[in-house]
């Protein structure tokens, strides 16, 4: 017998992946669902109307040791002060003041 089940499979690839997704899917743990507290814009919160590329100190956080920038998921940036930041840290890559992408 197992040699007509394996023989069906062979003809029948679709056939093995069905019945292995019914296994994968009990053995599955359950998930919690976390929800996340919303990202309050530091810059917005210390009443930074503009990101110059002259400081240093407010560009660095939202960028990686390797000087990509990071998103405003993982930062919380609002959309107005991610773009100001994008525009410093390009310069900043310019004038060799931080890395590009490696």
């Amino acid at each position: 017998m197992e040699n007509n089940e394996n023989v069906k499979n062979e003809q029948n690839p679709a056939a093995e992946k069905q019945e292995n997704r019914g296994e994968s899917q009990a053995r599955r743990p359950f998930r919690r669902h976390f929800s996340n507290k919303k990202k309050v814009c530091r810059l917005c919160a210390e009443k930074i109307k503009h990101v110059d590329y002259k400081q240093f100190h407010l560009i660095k956080p939202y960028c990686t040791e390797t000087g990509r920038i990071l998103p405003r998921k993982v930062t919380g940036a609002c959309a107005k002060h991610q773009r100001q930041l994008a525009r410093a840290i390009k310069i900043n890559r310019n004038l060799a003041l931080l890395p590009y992408n490696d």
